[in-house]
């Protein structure tokens, strides 16, 4: 009842205005895209006509788009999740030296855009790689890249979306108490028979939300395929999608939104088993603390580390050297040497070709001015959906995953069909414009932005607004003054969040792009179309470099960030001995009570 009152004091103070601002968000980012997508596929030249949707779906081409999609997506996911299970337990649970180090540098891995990932494996293999040249490891000339085709695609994918895994399987880890090792201890359990017995039957919920959301992210990639596949002409949805829009332009409108709905659907369908799975069966920490390192592994931490070390080598090191060897040489396909080494595709890149140059500017506005506006707004719509929504949150919160859970293809293909003709009343065309970019990064990165406050706004105490609201305070007021300063920060990280995904990005822009509006990653892709490879290499390289800045200007505000608002960050290693010591002290009765698992809080 108290909490009812407390709600329409708010809204009487101007909570309808805010309210209306988190609908409106909702409506045009997320609702409306689907809803026009869902109405070319179902009217395509403004007829019903399911008929049509169906002989889309059910061409020769898209059945076998659909099988590769669907083959490459399960296969890598087989991969990603031991991988991820592995480094989320070894970092998570043991006492190996550099921990956050190593999580950093593995979620820095999946940070990267997948064309960059696919890029540098494809320079990596093959008998024109720089790399295997030098070592004179290179097969025989004329021999077709093993990465080319579906075996490349899967082992790409697997290793790229790996750290996936471990983001969900270290929330896991953290939701669950210390006093479930504490009670095993008591009683005589050994760290592995308490990672057996105990530990992992609280993780399957999550390990089971990995292993789709790893799916998900192999439905929807566009990148790996398309860099890896398409010249083999071995084609996933999205790339089938791509081809046929690019190549047929606006008539094929109907059939790819078709083929949109089919990988929407799939996603959406993934993502809700894996948050339903993740919220009932999770455990609820109530005031306990949570899990902590508890296996100093003895002997065997030199094999733990040898392993984390092999992971980031494979998953990172290698990548990066290879965009490096291949970005230094004259031209692809000769060895490294003192002799061959030259910095002339970095400054063709940088400073001659106007081209590059342009989609440089361009993705650091697109995705800078994206990223800003998305700090301003994260904050009122954050309030309202904690404060003024009520039981209508979850449902909320679930629809602005929408855009983020879509393939990017698919949202592209949605704005396409929403600015192809001009805005009604102001008779504007936002279509061939930076504009219809930056709506598809404000709409697909709106979640990312959103989570890092969304966490801070459920730690903050209603008791000084209350105080706030019976001095007289009208909502602004208490939301610029008392709300915004504990916030600013966790705006600042989801703006920086989300830049950092939409600067190198592919998966919308390539289909929203026109003369003057490229962005890096479009130019990025066309240029090893063009077999310039070396140049491909030396854009790759920046672009890793952009995205490791962000990512340290991120890692550097942890401090000042809630809880869990960084998906690398982990404990700092402290001392093994005092923790051992703080394992066997006498669990509290209150806490062996609660070990039982119970539903987490939305």
């Amino acid at each position: 009842m108290r909490d009812r009152i407390q709600t329409k004091s708010f809204l009487e103070r101007g909570g309808f205005g805010l309210l209306a601002l988190v609908a409106s968000v909702v409506f045009a980012f997320e609702v409306l895209p689907g809803l026009r997508l869902l109405i070319a596929a179902l009217f395509p030249g403004g007829v019903l006509n399911p008929d049509a949707m169906l002989a889309a779906l059910s061409s020769r081409a898209a059945m076998n788009a659909s099988r590769a999609t669907l083959e490459t997506a399960l296969l890598s996911t087989l991969l990603a999740l031991p991988i991820g299970t592995a480094m989320a337990l070894i970092l998570g649970v043991t006492h190996i030296r550099k921990r956050r180090i190593a999580s950093f540098l593995f979620v820095l891995s999946v940070m990267i855009s997948p064309q960059v990932i696919a890029l540098a494996f494809l320079h990596l293999a093959g008998p024109a790689s720089p790399i295997l040249n030098t070592l004179g490891l290179a097969p025989e000339a004329g021999s077709a890249n093993p990465m080319l085709g579906r075996g490349g695609i899967i082992l790409v994918l697997g290793l790229h979306h790996a750290p996936l895994v471990y983001v969900v399987m270290s929330a896991g880890l953290k939701r669950i108490p210390l006093a479930v090792v504490e009670a095993a201890r008591i009683d005589g359990a050994r760290p592995a028979g308490i990672l057996a017995d105990h530990v992992m039957p609280l993780l399957r919920p999550h390990l089971v939300g990995a292993a789709l959301l790893a799916f998900v992210a192999g439905i929807g990639n566009f990148g790996i395929p398309a860099l890896l596949g398409a010249p083999v002409n071995y084609l996933t949805l999205p790339v089938l999608i791509y081809r046929r829009l690019s190549s047929f332009g606006t008539g094929m409108i109907g059939d790819v939104s078709a083929l949109g709905l089919l990988v929407a659907a799939i996603a959406i369908v993934c993502v809700a088993a894996s948050q339903f799975l993740t919220r009932k069966d999770a455990v609820h920490l109530d005031d306990e603390t949570p899990l902590k390192p508890f296996w100093s592994l003895g002997r065997a931490r030199i094999a733990a580390e040898i392993f984390v070390g092999a992971i980031l080598a494979a998953t990172l090191v290698l990548p990066i050297l290879s965009l490096m060897a291949s970005a230094l040489v004259p031209s692809y396909g000769m060895p490294l040497s003192l002799a061959t080494i030259t910095f002339d595709n970095f400054t063709e890149v940088l400073t001659r070709q106007d081209v590059t140059i342009r989609a440089f500017r361009n993705s650091l506005l697109f995705a800078g001015g994206a990223a800003l506006l998305l700090s301003f707004v994260v904050v009122p719509v954050a309030y309202g959906l904690i404060r003024l929504m009520g039981r209508w949150r979850i449902l909320a919160v679930s629809l602005l995953e929408i855009s983020y859970v879509l393939p990017g293809i698919v949202l592209a293909i949605a704005c396409i069909l929403l600015f192809l003709k001009p805005l009604p009343f102001v008779q504007v065309s936002l279509y061939a414009t930076p504009w219809i970019i930056v709506f598809a990064y404000l709409a697909r990165f709106l979640s990312v932005a959103l989570k890092p406050v969304l966490a801070g706004m459920a730690q903050i105490d209603v008791a000084q607004e209350e105080a706030a609201a019976i001095d007289g305070a009208r909502l602004a007021q208490r939301l610029f003054g008392i709300v915004l300063p504990s916030l600013l920060p966790a705006a600042v990280a989801g703006g920086l969040m989300a830049f950092l995904l939409a600067f190198s990005e592919l998966t919308v822009s390539a289909l929203l792009w026109s003369a003057g509006t490229e962005t890096i990653g479009v130019v990025l892709y066309n240029l090893e179309e063009a077999g310039l490879a070396s140049q491909a290499s030396a854009i790759a390289i920046v672009i890793v470099a952009v995205v490791t800045v962000a990512m340290l200007a991120l890692d550097a505000m942890g401090k000042y960030l809630p809880e869990g608002a960084l998906p690398w960050q982990c404990e700092v290693e402290g001392d093994v001995h005092g923790q051992r010591q703080a394992l066997h002290a006498p669990a509290r009765s209150a806490a062996i009570s609660r070990l039982e698992p119970k539903p987490a809080m939305s």
